[in-house]
Parts: structure tokens; C-alpha cells; sequence
């Protein structure tokens, strides 16, 4: 029988299709300033390292002063509209039913992203997700957020001791990963930009029904 792991889970771009959500959000927040929008490629390349980086991205794109008021404005009313809509967020095909059969195989699951923690559990209770993930650390729960390895390390204290494996999506999460001294595991269909194979993944796997498959096969080697 394999090894059971600590899995921890990113979660934009690797168990949530989120950027076309979080690309509608940003052209409302930033249309109710008079300001011109964002296409989808753009807003895409900005995901990754939480909504205050992204307004601050987003702010420097359109080549406008970046006062505290105005990011903390658009920030605040960027997570308002976040926490309550869903209708363009979707989960990546069989995440529910992997998800479900790595619970069954014994892993212990966390979520660890850089979403606010408000809009995180709201779209854990959406999809019904809160039940595989007993710990939850959103990009706001500590004073740091990825890619400092805190957030991960806080969720696998939480998780207990035990072999861990890190999956993400991003060069965020790669770098998250290899800061805490964790495994990682990439599912190649998120946001990242940078080739797969330069991240530094113990796994790589772009059908998430593989995942258990894979995690059972490398468990004896973490």
C-alpha cells in the first residue's frame, strides 16, 4: 500500500478556472473609475500573487498615479464583487472526484493560495470543496503570502507531520515550494508562463484525474 501524503493545493489555476472571473471583477472595479478595460490575456498574466498585487498591476498598466487611497478603493471593492460571484469560475474536469479519491486513499489535503481568505472559502462552499480541506490558508490569514514559504508551512503544521507534496500551477508556487523544502507537483493546464519542465516538479500532470496515480507512484520517494 502507498505512503499517504500532506497534499496542500494552490488554488486558482490549479483546482479553480478563476481568470475569467477575476478578469470580469477587475473591469467592473476599475470601469466604476471611468478607467478603459482589461482584455483576458492581460488580467492572466497578472493572477498569481494575490488581489493587491494584481490592482497594483493592473493600476501600473494603465499608466495612471498609484495612490494608497485609490488601490485600497479598488482593492476593497475588487474583493465585494469577488466573494459573491461565481457564474464564470469553474473547477478543472474530474477535480471533485480526484479530490474525492485521494481523501478515500487516506492524504490529508490543505488549501494554501494567495486568494483573500474571505473569496477563498466562499468558492470552497460553492463548489462543496470544504470538506476535503480541514486547513485553509488564504493569502491574507498571515502577514506573508506566496512565495514566502509560511502560508505552505503553516498549512502543513496545520495538516500534521507527515510526507508533504505542494501543487500549483505558477512560478509562484514553484518558487513557494522550493523556498519551504517542499515537493512540488505542477499541473501544467494553469497560468503559468514559464516552460513546465523549468519549475522544478517532482510531478508534472495536466488531467487531474492522473493525480492519484501519480501521487501513489512517487509517495515511496518523498
Amino acid at each position: 500500500m502507498a505512503d499517504t501524503v500532506n497534499l496542500v493545493f494552490d488554488l486558482d489555476g490549479t483546482l479553480i478556472d478563476s481568470a475569467p472571473q477575476i478578469h470580469a471583477a477587475a473591469n467592473i472595479v476599475f470601469g466604476s473609475k471611468g478607467l478603459p478595460p482589461f482584455s483576458q490575456e492581460t488580467v492572466r498574466g497578472f493572477i498569481g500573487n494575490g488581489v493587491g498585487v494584481l490592482v497594483g498591476r493592473l493600476i501600473a498598466h494603465q499608466g495612471i498615479e498609484a495612490t494608497a487611497a485609490l488601490e485600497g478603493e479598488l482593492v476593497e471593492s475588487f474583493i465585494n464583487i469577488y466573494e459573491q460571484a461565481f457564474d464564470l469560475t469553474s473547477l478543472y474536469p474530474d477535480v471533485y472526484t480526484t479530490l474525492s479519491a485521494l481523501v478515500d486513499a487516506g492524504h490529508r489535503m490543505a488549501i494554501c493560495t494567495n486568494k483573500p481568505q474571505g473569496p477563498t472559502l466562499a468558492v470552497l462552499r460553492h463548489f462543496d470543496l470544504g470538506r476535503f480541506f480541514p486547513v485553509v490558508i488564504g493569502g491574507d490569514t498571515l502577514p506573508q503570502r506566496k512565495p514566502d514559504p509560511a502560508p505552505l508551512l503553516a498549512a502543513l503544521t496545520g495538516l500534521g507531520p507527515g510526507k508533504a507534496l505542494f501543487v500549483g500551477d505558477s512560478e509562484v508556487d514553484a518558487e513557494t515550494a522550493q523556498r519551504a523544502g517542499i515537493p512540488f507537483g505542477l499541473f501544467a493546464g494553469g497560468y503559468r508562463k514559464a516552460p513546465a519542465e523549468s519549475l522544478g516538479a517532482r510531478l508534472i500532470f495536466d488531467d487531474h484525474a492522473a493525480l492519484p496515480r501519480l501521487v501513489a507512484h512517487v509517495s515511496a520517494r518523498l
